[in-house]
């Protein structure tokens, strides 16, 4: 099995298509903790940690994968990547998939020591080591296929997978990926026959290819297209809940109930404050409110998808 045949058979497992975006920001953690640790960097990453490990304990049995968006942890220094490595690694433990949002592109020597760091290994001395402990990592590229290649090459090598940038989710996205070529198809088209071109050598049991892409949830249409022209790839679906991505949207992605992985960050990790859930759960019991919004949005998901 590939990297992304287990992504599948965890999600099929646990009947639900989410995964847990770890984007930790000191004003997002609940009172409790806060009160707990000091204000400095190392005290406010143990805080972090634990509340990261809190979030996971909760949901491990009811969500297949996490996301941490690298940038939260290395704006903390080496203090945050520590805490980056400690989370990867306790919900490895906890039987959970890892897919690390750092959308790296580079070229050369620089990209394949990117894939390295998250994907591969590292020589050290005579030897080599992993330092994280990874399972996919968002690439961008608008390098081509020489900042792109080296991460094909370590998923290969190492049963690793990638989740590559076609449609995103953000509101400017289409100032570039829009745009009309000579031959009238857009950039995000053209990158998505890039994708199906690269991913052809890794596809697995399912029909996916463990080199995927990632499509955002706030451009529905778009999505449906992205799906006809990209058949044998998983999508990465950033954009529900915070960003406005409804489950209805998102289901555009799919075919018989396969298709994507749904992330979800702040409507997740901050539950405990959410209209849905503030009158219910304490400031104390934010995991309970996380794990009662994950599995009101795995419902709400299945019951569009399936």
């Amino acid at each position: 099995m590939n990297a992304i045949d287990i992504l599948i058979d965890k999600i099929k497992k646990t009947d639900n298509p989410t995964v847990m975006g770890l984007d930790p920001r000191y004003g997002m953690l609940p009172e409790c903790i806060k009160n707990k640790y000091g204000k400095d960097v190392k005290s406010i990453c143990e805080g972090i940690l634990e509340y990261n490990k809190n979030l996971i304990d909760a949901t491990y049995d009811i969500i297949p994968a996490v996301k941490p968006q690298i940038a939260f942890y290395e704006m903390f220094g080496i203090e945050g990547i520590k805490c980056f490595k400690e989370t990867c690694k306790y919900a490895k433990e906890k039987g959970m998939i890892v897919i690390l949002d750092a959308k790296r592109g580079d070229i050369g020597t620089t990209a394949e020591a990117y894939s390295n760091a998250y994907l591969g290994k590292t020589l050290v001395g005579e030897k080599e080591e992993s330092f994280y402990d990874i399972d996919f990592i968002t690439v961008n590229p608008y390098l081509g296929i020489d900042g792109v290649k080296p991460f094909i090459e370590d998923c290969k090598k190492y049963n690793k997978g990638i989740f590559v940038l076609v449609k995103t989710s953000n509101k400017s996205s289409g100032e570039l990926q829009d745009l009309k070529l000579e031959n009238g198809k857009t950039i995000y088209e053209k990158v998505a026959e890039l994708v199906n071109l690269w991913g052809e050598d890794v596809v697995g049991e399912y029909g996916y290819s463990s080199v995927s892409s990632v499509v955002g949830a706030t451009y529905p249409n778009q999505l449906k297209e992205l799906r006809e022209i990209m058949p044998k790839s998983y999508f990465l679906i950033p954009g529900y809940g915070a960003q406005g991505g409804k489950a209805e949207d998102i289901a555009l992605g799919f075919k018989n109930g396969l298709g994507g992985i749904v992330n979800a960050s702040r409507s997740l990790m901050c539950a405990y404050k959410s209209d849905i859930w503030k009158d219910k759960y304490s400031d104390e019991e934010y995991a309970k409110a996380t794990r009662a919004e994950a599995i009101r949005m795995r419902d709400e998901l299945n019951s569009a998808i399936k």
